[in-house]
């Protein structure tokens, strides 16, 4: 018996929104060149960065959910494959963990929907 059952939409909705903030931040240390970031360089880029900013912030508020976390979960198996898989085949080792669990988080959430506390009604 399952006794956190009840709280399973509460603990979706944390995800991804707790998903939506850790991403736009990742986006925004790009663009803005803040928390540590840098300015991107070239045009993939700043696209993954307008990806991970205005992907992050919609997955957050929960607004075109499966269409943002659907091109989210995209950008980080693009990352992934093009950084950091050509450095070595495990993830652990060529530190890829982030873009690959990134990855599928997005894509359960494209599967999903926004779920409670969504402005999209899924």
């Amino acid at each position: 018996m399952n006794v956190l059952k009840k709280f399973e939409p509460y603990a979706y909705a944390a995800l991804r929104i707790v998903f939506g903030f850790l991403f736009a931040c990742h986006g925004a240390q790009k663009v803005f060149a803040v928390l540590g970031g840098r300015h991107p360089v070239g045009a993939l880029e700043w696209t993954s960065a307008g990806i991970e900013l205005v992907g992050g912030v919609l997955i957050l508020i929960g607004l075109l959910t499966p269409l943002a976390a659907f091109v989210a979960s995209g950008e980080m198996a693009v990352a992934y494959f093009t950084v950091h898989q050509p450095r070595h085949f495990f993830p652990i080792v060529n530190h890829g963990e982030l873009a690959v669990i990134y990855c599928f988080v997005a894509l359960y959430i494209a599967c999903r929907g926004a779920g409670k506390w969504g402005i999209d009604k899924s």
